[in-house]
């Protein structure tokens, strides 16, 4: 069974198991949140022995060759020394809130003065720092056109952050963030190909980015958007999406209403079935998924027996779990 050396301590996992685990198991505080990979919360550094390939997928590549990896991916098959990200390589970003705007009952907006030399893409996400805890939202902004970052938070129960951005967060507080991280995001490698976009919920925030930002850089092909909710007010920025498509010739939005009750203005059904029950061949295709984690992970499936081809999908999964606590200062 692999050793596991961190902070002057030795620890034995048991077979199989990940870093995140087993220290968790020992009553090592370690930070993490989705534990599934995506949110980056539980990054380490190896500082002898060599993190798996599954642990390091996601992490951009100056970290990868600093050999950064992800606590809850990598179940090591040889001793290992870690340690906790260098404060150089992960730096906090001090930002402030600029606008805040309720979308619908329960997703707000909210613009974020965008930090000198911030680099990201659209649809990429940022770790957002609260006193000790920390919850992964999506940039819904386009940098070359926006001069603020946008997010679109939806409150969770009992979730903290969201909570308090939505009771309490006002303009000029400052905020707290780093990133930016993932790969769900638009790049110029073949502006005539066709853009599948699915989304629940806030998940249309990264969609909002990511078509905008295609059409910005000139994307030929067309481009379509189905976004869902179970009733007509889980939609949002629905007159905006609609203009959108007005302006633009291969952009197209379909609304989607998977409670029932939809009117002629909506389609009735879940949001991932009316795309492929409309588009059911994908071949060629593009594909960004976003949202609520059980419908990203089945369309994934979807989609890819559809013919899409697994390098063309790119999943965001939002996983509405209690905030991450964390033990990081700026």
């Amino acid at each position: 069974m692999p050793r596991i050396r961190y902070q002057q301590r030795t620890y034995v996992l048991k077979d199989d198991e990940s870093v995140l685990d087993g220290l968790t198991r020992h009553g090592v505080a370690v930070p993490s949140s989705c534990r599934g990979g995506v949110c980056q919360t539980c990054l380490m550094r190896a500082v002898h022995g060599d993190p798996s390939e599954i642990s390091q997928r996601g992490i951009k590549e100056s970290l990868r060759e600093r050999r950064y990896f992800l606590a809850c991916a990598c179940r090591p098959g040889a001793d290992m020394e870690i340690a906790l990200p260098d404060d150089n390589d992960l730096p906090l970003i001090m930002t402030e809130v600029i606008g805040k705007e309720p979308l619908n009952q329960n997703i707000s907006r909210f613009r974020l003065r965008a930090p000198h030399g911030f680099v990201y893409r659209a649809g990429q996400f940022i770790n957002l720092h609260h006193h000790e805890h920390l919850r992964s939202y999506s940039l819904a902004s386009v940098p070359q056109t926006d001069n603020y970052l946008e997010l679109h938070v939806q409150r969770i129960t009992a979730g903290r952050i969201s909570g308090w951005l939505h009771d309490k967060c006002k303009a000029g507080d400052p905020l707290i963030l780093h990133g930016p991280f993932g790969d769900c995001h638009y790049s110029k490698r073949d502006i005539d190909q066709t853009l599948l976009l699915i989304g629940t919920g806030s998940g249309l925030a990264p969609l909002w980015g990511i078509a905008r930002d295609a059409l910005a850089q000139g994307h030929r092909g067309a481009i379509h958007l189905f976004h869902g909710s179970r009733d007509a007010t889980g939609l949002y920025l629905i007159g905006a999406l609609r203009r959108l498509a007005q302006r633009h010739r291969n952009f197209h939005y379909t609304p989607c209403v998977s409670g029932g009750g939809a009117s002629g203005n909506y389609r009735s059904g879940r949001a991932d079935e009316i795309a492929l029950k409309q588009f059911p061949h994908l071949q060629g295709w593009r594909i960004f998924l976003c949202g609520n984690a059980e419908m990203v992970k089945s369309a994934k499936k979807k989609v890819f027996l559809a013919g899409a081809a697994l390098r063309d999908i790119h999943a965001d999964p939002f996983e509405f779990s209690a905030d991450a606590h964390i033990a990081a200062t700026p």
